[in-house]
C-alpha cells in the first residue's frame, strides 16, 4: 500500500496501534494510526508519529489523500549511540500520503548549543505544502557530545 512506502534507507515503520474515527459501510473505516520509527543514525531514539488515515473505497485501493496533520513524540528508548557525525538538518523518514503529490516527512535537526536532537514532522505537496507541523526534542546527556558533520 502507498501509505507504507518509506523512502529513507533503513527506516521501517512499525504500527503500534490505531483507532477508528468514522465508520464506513464500504471499505475500511477512517482512522488514526500510530507508527514507531527508529532513527536510523541515532541508536536508542524512537519517534512515534500519529496521523489520519482515510478509509472508504478510495482508502482501500490506495487512492485516498490523507489529511496533512500529524503529531510526533520522540523518546530515548535505550542507550544513545551516534556512530557517524550528523548533519545539522536531515530528513529521517518520508512517507507518501497520496498517489503522486503529498508526503509526510520527519526531519532531525541538531541544536549543538544545548546538545539536543530536535525532530519536526510536516507534510509537503508538489505545488503547496501545509503549515501543519509538530515538533519534539530529545536531550542528549552532556557526557555524549553530538558529533556534527563539517
Amino acid at each position: 500500500m502507498l501509505g507504507a512506502a518509506l523512502f529513507s534507507a533503513g527506516a521501517c515503520a512499525e504500527t503500534v496501534g490505531e483507532v477508528s474515527t468514522v465508520w464506513k459501510l464500504i471499505g475500511p473505516n477512517h482512522k488514526i494510526v500510530v507508527d514507531a520509527y527508529d532513527d536510523p543514525k541515532v541508536e536508542g531514539v524512537t519517534c512515534y508519529v500519529s496521523r489520519a488515515k482515510t478509509g472508504g473505497l478510495s482508502g482501500a485501493v490506495g487512492l485516498a489523500e490523507d489529511k496533512a496533520e500529524a503529531s510526533i513524540a520522540c523518546r530515548q528508548v535505550g542507550p544513545l549511540r551516534i556512530r557517524d557525525p550528523l548533519p545539522r538538518k536531515e530528513e529521517v523518514f518520508s512517507e507518501r500520503q497520496s498517489v503522486l503529490f503529498k508526503r509526510l516527512q520527519v526531519v532531525r535537526m541538531v541544536d549543538p548549543a544545548r546538545n539536543v536532537l530536535v525532530y519536526l514532522t510536516y507534510s509537503d505537496k508538489l505545488i503547496e505544502g501545509s503549515p501543519q507541523n509538530a515538533i519534539t526534542a530529545v536531550p542528549v546527556d552532556a557526557a555524549l557530545q553530538i558529533p556534527l558533520k563539517k
